[in-house]
């Protein structure tokens, strides 16, 4: 099974302990079988055999022990491992292509798959026991008696076909549950994302929970029911299909065979023996079926992702600065889908040349194509056509990660981690500390050993502690998307008329996308976009006085 190949290739070793604990402790099971049934029909040499009996019985414990115990440790590596190795191939996905497989898709696969996958473990220890169980008993069973043996297998193989044929159907109700799911973990993110406008909206709220969402989790529910409805009917007839057999040995095999009293009880007493270790495998089966689908699911996404990577790994960490003074795009095009409209988007060709040392505003309506120029010159999308040149030296898949270590952003969307991530630089509380001060951030929130006491702020302030995170990792070239949307007048001055002039005073470049006119004149240069086409690009000019006032400030 699909299952017991993926454990395989985290530790073989591993399994293949556990598998012979398991089958020892079945053999050891169908040994007691074999002493229970001499005493019971009277064997005078099964008294003298004491002591095998409590050896056989310290045996099955103790392996059977030995069997979960090193599964169960096999499971939660694997669960750790195959979690950090899904985690690492999504970050080695080119941004765009995740974003077309859907932040659910990824969700599901690392909340609800892995954790089946990795589940599914604990059940296989059981599993083991039980098939070495089954499988000496019908050895077992050839000792005592060859045709009832051949008569045993025909029925098992009479209810394996029949098993399976239902079996195939529920698997089909399960794929389709687990499609169901990743619709409703889609549901459950608009839930959380978009809980402003569904309180604002009464309607709205009511068609998504009674439509969208309940349309989901009906249809999870409704083949949830059906694949274990068929799964119980096919267990059922299996067990009916044991009680037939035994009723054959009872009632056709001492005319067929003339077997005395005694070699009936035997017979009856193993298959009845058999009956729960195959009952517990038959059960077993749904969950094993769930753990493969969702390991195809896994392994499809896992799939895919590799075949989007085209990114190397992420560099050694290092504070050298690379070393640059201009950034050009070469005619860079970038095409996607708006979902406003029925053609694509396209944006571009693009010129443009970035300055070390410069301050530029980023300009145009809403859709102009902002944002996503702004991903292109930061690497975190690949140019369909045209080209990246730094100093001269074309941006490629190897080197794209060495690129991005000139930027800094606080994006429009931006998230805030809880800590400091990455960032080993000396005196890094003091540094941010002296931040959290000028942001006038310090009554709400303390940092030790780069972790923030909070980050339940309001926006605004959010966006000022991302602010702090980029100023820290103090490098060359600051992008920020729309950060004083949420400030107020004083912060949104202190923004353009003291930290950026004070970027631009320390060598660095920043690249600011803003709506705020009034300040333009703070850079050097503005680019305007106009429906993803460079429409005008003009030199600007910081008024003197506005330079006094920010020498004055800066100097406080």
């Amino acid at each position: 099974m699909k299952i017991i190949l993926f454990l395989f290739r985290y530790s073989r070793r591993l399994v293949i302990l556990a598998l012979i604990a398991g089958a020892i402790s079945g053999a050891c099971n169908t040994g007691l079988l074999a002493f229970i049934n001499a005493m019971l029909t009277g064997n005078s040499l099964a008294a003298k055999l004491i002591p095998g009996f409590i050896a056989l019985c310290l045996m099955a414990g103790l392996s059977r022990i030995a069997s979960e115990l090193l599964l169960t440790h096999l499971g939660q590596a694997a669960l750790i491992k195959l979690r950090l190795q899904l985690g690492r191939k999504i970050l080695s996905v080119p941004l765009r292509k995740l974003e077309e497989l859907g932040a659910h898709r990824l969700m599901a696969a690392l909340t609800d798959d892995v954790p089946n996958i990795t589940g599914v473990v604990t059940t296989i220890p059981i599993l083991c026991i039980n098939a070495a169980l089954v499988v000496s008993c019908l050895i077992y069973l050839g000792w005592l008696s060859w045709p009832v043996l051949l008569l045993i297998l025909g029925c098992l193989i009479v209810g394996i076909v029949s098993y399976q044929i239902p079996v195939v159907r529920a698997m089909r109700y399960s794929r389709a549950a687990r499609e169901a799911a990743d619709a409703l973990y889609n549901h459950f993110r608009a839930l959380t994302e978009g809980i402003k406008e569904l309180k604002l909206h009464g309607e709205r709220r009511e068609a998504f929970l009674s439509q969208s969402m309940q349309a989901s989790a009906e249809s999870l529910r409704r083949n949830n029911i059906a694949g274990m409805t068929v799964f119980t009917l096919a267990s059922t007839w299996g067990q009916l299909l044991i009680f037939v057999v035994i009723g054959v040995l009872l009632f056709a095999m001492p005319l067929l065979t003339g077997a005395g009293s005694r070699t009936l009880i035997g017979y009856t007493l193993v298959i009845l023996y058999m009956m729960t270790p195959l009952q517990v495998i038959m059960n077993a089966l749904p969950t094993l079926g769930r753990a493969n689908i969702a390991l195809k699911k896994v392994e499809d996404l896992g799939l895919a992702l590799d075949s989007y990577s085209s990114e190397g790994e992420a560099l050694a960490p290092t504070n050298a600065q690379p070393a640059w003074e201009t950034i050009e795009l070469r005619g860079v095009t970038h095409t996607y889908h708006r979902e406003s409209e029925d053609s694509d988007f396209i944006l571009g060709p693009i010129d443009l040349v970035i300055r070390r040392g410069e301050l530029m505003f980023l300009v145009g309506g809403n859709g102009s194509g902002k944002t996503t120029l702004a991903k292109l010159l930061m690497g975190l999308y690949v140019p369909e056509s045209g080209e990246i040149r730094v100093d001269g030296q074309l941006v490629t898949d190897k080197t794209r990660e060495e690129y991005r270590r000139l930027f800094s952003a606080v994006f429009a969307d931006f998230f805030l981690f809880e800590s400091l991530l990455g960032l080993k630089t000396p005196q890094l509380d003091n540094r941010a500390e002296e931040y959290l001060d000028r942001l006038q951030l310090s009554r709400k929130v303390t940092i030790k050993e780069g972790v923030f006491s909070t980050t339940d702020l309001s926006q605004g302030q959010r966006k000022r502690l991302a602010l702090l995170t980029a100023y820290l990792e103090d490098r060359p070239i600051y992008l920020f998307d729309e950060w004083a949307a949420d400030q107020d007048a004083y912060f949104k001055e202190i923004f353009y008329l003291q930290l950026l002039p004070e970027l631009k005073s320390r060598g660095k470049t920043a690249i600011v996308i803003s709506h705020d006119d009034r300040y333009y004149y703070a850079g050097d240069r503005l680019i305007k976009l106009e429906e993803g086409k460079l429409s005008s690009e003009r030199q600007l000019t910081f008024p003197s006085e506005v330079t006094e006032r920010f020498v004055v400030a800066s100097q406080q």
